[in-house]
């Protein structure tokens, strides 16, 4: 469970910032500078990237013992909304802590202590 947790948590994070960018500087450049450049950059690996978040966030769920609704769907759709994922990857990573502190960091755990 902690290796499914720390991958969700890695592409979480890029999915969140590739959609930032997307969001609020490639198609604002797109539409008001009438560049399309990093659209037909970034589109593409938002777009792969979120693929590669619902097969692990599907997968994190289901190790986690989640009901389809809404858990699992609230956790993949959080990749769809600028800083959702962020939020969703941080709210993910406390209940799976709280449910399951077998996946915890060992390194994380002696840190809680001191």
């Amino acid at each position: 469970m902690n290796a499914a947790l720390k991958r969700f948590r890695i592409v979480a994070w890029i999915v969140g910032t590739f959609l930032i960018g997307l969001i609020f500087v490639a198609m604002p450049l797109k539409y008001i500078g009438h560049n399309d450049v990093l659209v037909t950059v970034i589109s593409p690996i938002h777009g792969l990237c979120y693929m590669v978040y619902l097969v692990l966030g599907f997968h994190l769920a289901q190790q986690a013992g989640w009901k389809f609704w809404p858990q699992t769907v609230g956790l993949l759709l959080g990749g769809t909304v600028p800083v959702a994922s962020f939020f969703v990857e941080r709210w993910a990573h406390r209940r799976i802590l709280e449910e399951h502190p077998q996946a915890a960091d060992p390194k994380v755990r002696q840190e809680e202590r001191v």
